[in-house]
């Protein structure tokens, strides 16, 4: 026995009521609870004049559609999210707690083979965001959207480091990144006044694997600092096999480019090749910025890196190379990298 009434059902029931059936006789013949009945007519009441101009009030079947419709209209479709308070609990702290994105956190869930009673895609839970459904979370709690303006890049002459190769000599395999092995390098700085430690940043462009390393200040000794000792630490064979070529812009700390490419352990051989950026030119170490601004989800701009502990800095290098990423097909770069390896 169906619960609702179909659009036939109404006009069967208009039939017979013009027959003088009462309601429960009306229910025995279509198979519907008589309170159903009762419901449907009062729905479909509507007010007519008879030809000697009196008012009655009769059932029409049309009407009682019409009201329908429109009831499930503004009632929409029922939330998939239900009352599954585990998943809620699990977007709420991967979202607020974990920094992660909803598609991020949706991809983790699937990486990992978690199960829940719901399964929404990314949109849908963008919308539920958007809507207010969740208690704990708001669109103030995700990465921020930015409709960027496109623009013109004009190719300049690098002006800081004329002794260094220009970005224009860096072999074309880089660009396609289908070879590991090839990294753009940054550093992140304090807020203004706030203290001189920075972070060094390398990111490497096939499987988007971040290192990130706390230096002193952002002098060109620190960061040929920072690169000795993480060469010591794999060693120098394993170091030129894993940074075939590093792309840098023109600040000052990476003037130095002989520093970068001289190992610290075997005196005649270069540890890596060099390669710069044109200047205001952002935009030819993408990679480079796009990881910058997931750093920024943990230490905000104008933030003082001093304050931040060495396993802070570990744990946040660890969040990004196990984050999923759209780009790498909701792979995690650890897992992309791995699977590039086999």
């Amino acid at each position: 026995m169906g619960k609702h009434i179909t659009e036939q059902e109404r006009y069967q029931i208009e039939i017979l009521l013009k027959s003088k059936k009462k309601p429960c006789e009306i229910a025995a013949l279509i198979g519907k609870c008589v309170r159903t009945i009762y419901y449907e007519i009062n729905r479909g009441k509507t007010e007519q004049l008879t030809t000697d101009l009196k008012k009655i009030v009769v059932y029409k079947a049309d009407a009682a559609q019409r009201v329908y419709r429109k009831h499930k209209q503004e009632n929409g479709r029922s939330l998939k999210i239900g009352n599954d308070m585990r998943f809620v609990r699990y977007i709420e702290k991967s979202i607020r707690e974990e920094h992660y994105s909803p598609y991020a956190a949706l991809q983790r869930a699937r990486n990992e083979g978690m199960r829940f009673q719901t399964d929404i895609c990314t949109k849908t839970l963008y919308n539920y965001i958007d809507a207010g459904l969740f208690l704990n979370i708001s669109n103030k709690h995700l990465p921020q959207k930015k409709q960027r303006k496109k623009r013109e890049y004009k190719r300049t002459v690098p002006l800081n480091n004329l002794k260094g190769d220009s970005i224009e000599k860096r072999p074309e395999e880089v660009q396609e990144r289908d070879i590991y092995g090839h990294w753009e390098m940054d550093t992140v700085v304090s807020g203004q006044g706030k203290g001189k430690a920075c972070l060094l940043v390398l990111s490497e462009r096939m499987t988007r694997e971040e290192i990130i390393r706390k230096i002193p200040d952002k002098k060109t000794a620190s960061v040929i600092s920072a690169l000795d000792k993480l060469e010591r630490e794999i060693g120098a064979r394993r170091f030129r096999e894993t940074f075939r070529t590093i792309t840098c812009d023109n600040g000052c700390e990476f003037l130095n480019f002989t520093g970068i490419e001289k190992s610290c352990i075997n005196k005649k051989l270069p540890r890596t090749k060099t390669y710069f950026c044109h200047p205001y030119s952002s935009w030819e170490r993408g990679t480079n910025e796009n990881q910058n601004g997931l750093i920024r989800r943990f230490i905000p701009k104008g933030a003082d890196i001093g304050r931040y502990s060495e396993e802070d800095i570990g744990h946040i290098e660890h969040w990004m190379n196990t984050y999923p990423r759209k780009i790498l097909e909701g792979k995690s770069s650890s897992q992309y990298k791995k699977e590039k390896a086999r």
